[in-house]
């Protein structure tokens, strides 16, 4: 394989996954505005981004490449992810991930994009 050959399926798979993140987001904007339909009207719009987001997914399948949604997991330090609001806690407070900004994306050999994450302190 040529070197030409090689950065392009690379601009290609950074241009999938750039894709897969908007689509993402796009994705939990659309949930957000159908969940303020009422339950009739939104059935059906509830379908069609269901049906949207498994396409995406089997494409992304088919490149070797997932999104990993590490909402409501407990925090860690290693994760995939940095967290926009990690300097608003303490050392010794517990935390879990509160909400996605950017999702993770794992390929075959590991991590392909660093996620984005909000957190908030676990309530004893």
């Amino acid at each position: 394989m040529t070197t030409e050959q090689t950065d392009r399926g690379e601009q290609i798979e950074r241009s999938l996954m750039d894709m897969a993140v908007e689509s993402w987001r796009f994705t939990r904007l659309f949930a957000r505005l159908v969940s303020k339909l009422d339950a009739g009207e939104s059935s059906r719009y509830v379908n069609q981004m269901r049906y949207f987001q498994k396409k995406v997914e089997e494409s992304l399948d088919a490149a070797g490449l997932k999104i990993v949604n590490v909402e409501g997991h407990p925090f860690d330090p290693g994760m995939a992810a940095s967290a926009i609001n990690i300097g608003d806690f303490g050392p010794d407070d517990v935390l879990i991930v509160e909400q996605m900004v950017e999702p993770i994306l794992m390929g075959p050999e590991g991590l392909r994009r660093q996620g984005t994450v909000t957190l908030k302190k676990v309530q004893a």
